[in-house]
């Protein structure tokens, strides 16, 4: 089976790459690799006789223009390059929540992207996933001001990538279901205090403090808006146990 990773060099796209490449024919697509979804560069010879195409791909800017204009443009030219070869089954990775969270200018387009592929009517598979252990960092850092990290104590179900990396290996080679399907990590956990943790474990010199309408890229979350209603997958690797882990105390 011929397999197009769009975005491969990537978090979730080079763990994909990994996975898959040992039983299938992998091309791991990003524009470093010649691949360019903006201008539609390499990608009819990517997907030429591909059986499957998985994309993990996500915008370099989070401005509200930006973002809608970074998925607006990838998706149209990916499916249009999609429904030219021929293929039957087109994987989307997504956010858990992203329809609640409308008043964001990321989840907007998160939104767009989401609902393009379900109307282009080529067999898809969408994959909702909850926030990436790795992206524990990056959350302090958005809600730091002055020397302390304002956070929403909304709950969250965060899980290690390599769990996301390795369900959307298994959703890319079976059939299409035509819809989101949620997974998520094993323990529910308020933001702050999940923060609070990757704080104490890292040594980091920043001080939460909750508040309920403090936003999450813009939106205010109600407490199960990052929480996956019906889970088709719960990760085991639990947040304790990996940022125990000396490479992961970044």
């Amino acid at each position: 089976m011929k397999i197009v990773i769009i975005g491969g060099s990537g978090l979730i796209g080079s763990q994909l790459t990994n996975i898959l490449k040992n039983e299938h024919e992998v091309i791991s697509a990003s524009p470093s690799s010649g691949v360019n979804t903006i201008t539609g560069e390499g990608l009819d010879e990517a997907l030429n006789e591909a059986h499957v195409v998985i994309d993990v791909s996500n915008s370099p800017s989070f401005a509200d223009d930006d973002v809608m204009t970074f998925f607006k443009t990838s998706t149209h030219n990916l499916l249009s390059a999609t429904k030219k070869a021929g293929l039957q089954h087109y994987v989307a990775l997504s956010v858990v929540g992203t329809d609640k969270l409308q008043e964001s200018g990321y989840f907007r387009a998160k939104q767009t992207q989401e609902d393009m592929i379900r109307e282009s009517g080529i067999p898809f598979t969408i994959v909702h996933a909850t926030q990436f252990f790795e992206f524990a960092g990056g959350i302090a850092t958005i809600g730091t001001s002055d020397g302390k990290v304002w956070l929403s104590d909304a709950f969250v179900q965060p899980i290690a990538s390599a769990e996301v990396a390795a369900f959307m290996s298994k959703v890319a080679v079976e059939k299409p279901v035509n819809k989101i399907i949620e997974i998520g990590g094993p323990d529910q956990i308020r933001l702050d205090d999940w923060i609070k943790q990757y704080i104490v474990s890292t040594g980091k010199d920043i001080q939460v403090e909750t508040d309920a309408a403090a936003p999450y890229s813009g939106a205010i979350l109600e407490e199960k808006t990052l929480v996956p209603e019906h889970p088709a997958y719960v990760g085991v690797i639990k947040y304790s146990e990996w940022i125990a882990k000396p490479e992961n105390r970044r």
